[in-house]
């Protein structure tokens, strides 16, 4: 008769998510994985596979909550321009909020894995394109609202916000002081005038 597994998965998941996102693939061992997920070695095999297929199902977790954060919290704002600000002047403000210096779950994987890893490099280019897309749409929006030029090359503009939203995680990490960072919001963010 087979074990009823006594935890629940998703849980479990957000465990692992929230370690790897703190710790990185590699300083994360199967050891830390039993003691903060508190369960067994065995269950965490037959759950979820090895140690990457659990750090892949984590990081698939983390990627389609981000991106439909974002996408809620984009659309639901009035102003394409005001909500693209309000967007990034809430990353600049996580230098304060993220005591742990975690970062960017997927930040943090590009430069960790994707050198030695096509399948994450792969996972990685995917989630840029949703991103871009995204930002993309956002600002077809704003040119059907009339509050961006459609002279505007909206593929640039989508890239450019992309490498914004990244950079400024980046710089978090390194805890560049908050009115720096709301200086360069408010700079870089003129380029949709």
């Amino acid at each position: 008769m087979p074990r009823i597994k006594s935890f629940d998965e998703n849980v479990v998941l957000q465990k692992a998510m929230n370690l790897f996102w703190k710790k990185g693939f590699y300083a994360t061992s199967m050891q830390d994985l039993v003691t903060h997920l508190q369960i067994n070695r065995a269950s965490i095999y037959d759950t979820y596979g090895d140690k990457m297929q659990l750090f892949l199902q984590a990081f698939a977790h983390y990627r389609k909550t981000s991106l439909s954060d974002l996408k809620t919290f984009l659309y639901s704002q009035n102003s394409v321009k005001e909500g693209f600000k309000k967007l990034f002047l809430s990353i600049a403000e996580e230098v304060e909020t993220d005591k742990d210096s975690k970062g960017c779950f997927v930040v943090n994987t590009t430069t960790e894995l994707t050198a030695h890893d096509d399948v994450i490099k792969s996972i990685i280019q995917d989630n840029q394109r949703m991103f871009i897309s995204l930002f993309l749409d956002h600002l077809k929006t704003g040119v059907e609202n009339g509050e961006i030029s459609p002279e505007k090359d909206l593929e640039s503009l989508a890239l450019f916000l992309f490498t914004l939203n990244n950079g400024l995680k980046v710089l978090n990490r390194t805890n560049t002081s908050k009115k720096d960072l709301r200086k360069m919001v408010e700079n870089a963010l003129t380029i949709l005038d």
